[in-house]
């Protein structure tokens, strides 16, 4: 046996970049504290040595690397340099791991649910009764499914209002809402949205993908204030709604616009799927680099074997930069396109994480779509992002100054 195990996770050092990580929260889970190596070869992986941990490798398809002691002190030697733009962070703990979604959603209609299953790492499905229920304390990371919180079954009328499934789930959630006490479908989202935001004040970690990000936005900002039309809630929408907007209750963003028509498939102008001019080959966004040393947060949420990440569509794609707050860091990005793809904050003692599009390997991802198969897909720098976020939680905090 050596003494420790490192996972590389450069661009030609691992077989299955996704799989890997599962192994990373499998150590965490069975009790070993592993060093996540920020910036060296991708974002690595240090474990200390056990057969348990090689057999797990072995049968997930993960490469791995031996080190003996006087190796492994030198990497970390190395890698703490102040010269050197990486880190060593300790990760101690496994994350519990909760998505909001509706209960009969399949793993693949979602990415994040997706490469989690993919990668083997657990998760539970949680709804509005268990939100309204209080559970939420009981998680360290929240993800939000593909959710429209406004109460518009997400601007799907237009094209799906004859389709079984969209007549179907707005009686479900009709009689969800009715059932939860409210009158409204906008109104149980709103009171789930603020659920949320309270568990985001507490501590908790929020990420959320495509329409889950703006329109969760807009509905802490319209707090209180009816902005759906008769076909959603059975009633016109409030007069001058745009004007009682409360942008400082959102996370992300300001000074955007509602769309009223109940026709158009969007929700505001945040959002620049129509607004984007590219074609699929040449749609591509950045990553930020940060300092490992001192902007850990971000650096953690940005390890890749790539800086270049291909682009994908969704119903909320991306966000348009001049619509995104100061305080809200952008940390990957088109400029040329003037949208932000991941973008990151924070609200009392919690950190949020919004990533635009729907599946990272599916571009224009449409309803009834076959699913995405990882397995095709196992080193993808776009579903990377994803499970940076999954890991974060467990990261060793470092003690506040007094």
């Amino acid at each position: 046996m050596s003494a420790r195990l490192l996972i590389p996770m450069g661009e030609d050092g691992q077989t299955d970049h996704l799989k890997a990580y599962g192994i990373a929260y499998w150590a965490l889970e069975n009790g070993l504290e592993i060093q996540w190596l920020l910036n060296h070869e991708g974002g690595s992986f240090l474990l200390p040595d056990a057969e348990a941990i090689r057999k797990e490798c072995l049968i997930r398809g993960v490469r791995y690397e031996s080190l003996d002691e006087n190796a492994a002190i030198r990497l970390l030697e190395d890698i703490e340099r102040p010269e050197i733009n990486k880190a060593a962070v300790r990760l101690q703990k496994a994350p519990r791991i909760a998505v909001y979604s509706p209960k009969g959603k399949q793993p693949w209609d979602d990415a994040v649910t997706l490469v989690l299953s993919y990668a083997e790492i657990p998760y539970d499905i949680i709804y509005d009764e268990e939100v309204l229920a209080d559970v939420l304390p009981l998680y360290d990371w929240l993800h939000l499914h593909h959710e429209d919180f406004t109460g518009q079954y997400g601007k799907f009328y237009s094209a799906y209002r004859f389709a079984p499934w969209y007549i179907n789930q707005k009686a479900q959630m009709e009689a969800d809402a009715q059932r939860f006490g409210f009158e409204k479908v906008s109104e149980l989202k709103s009171a789930v949205a603020e659920k949320i935001r309270a568990y985001l004040v507490g501590g908790g970690f929020l990420f959320a993908m495509c329409s889950a990000t703006d329109s969760y936005d807009i509905a802490l900002a319209a707090r209180g204030v009816d902005i759906c039309e008769a076909m959603f809630d059975g009633d016109a929408s409030e007069p001058g709604f745009q004007d009682k907007i409360d942008y400082s209750r959102g996370l992300a963003f300001k000074d955007y616009t509602l769309v009223k028509n109940p026709m158009e498939y969007e929700f505001s102008n945040i959002d620049m799927t129509t607004k984007r001019k590219i074609q699929a080959q040449d749609d591509y966004f950045r990553l930020f680099e940060f300092s490992a040393k001192w902007d850990v947060v971000p650096t953690m949420l940005c390890q890749n074997h790539s800086r270049i990440i291909k682009g994908f569509m969704g119903q909320t794609t991306s966000f348009d930069r001049s619509l995104i707050r100061s305080d809200v860091l952008i940390m990957g990005d088109n400029e040329l396109l003037g949208e932000a793809r991941y973008i990151h904050g924070s609200l009392g003692k919690g950190t949020w994480t919004f990533y635009g599009g729907h599946d990272p390997e599916d571009y224009t991802h449409r309803v009834g779509d076959p699913p995405t198969e990882l397995v095709q897909h196992p080193n993808s720098p776009g579903y990377r992002l994803i499970l940076n976020n999954i890991l974060f939680p467990a990261a060793k905090k470092k003690k506040e100054k007094t």
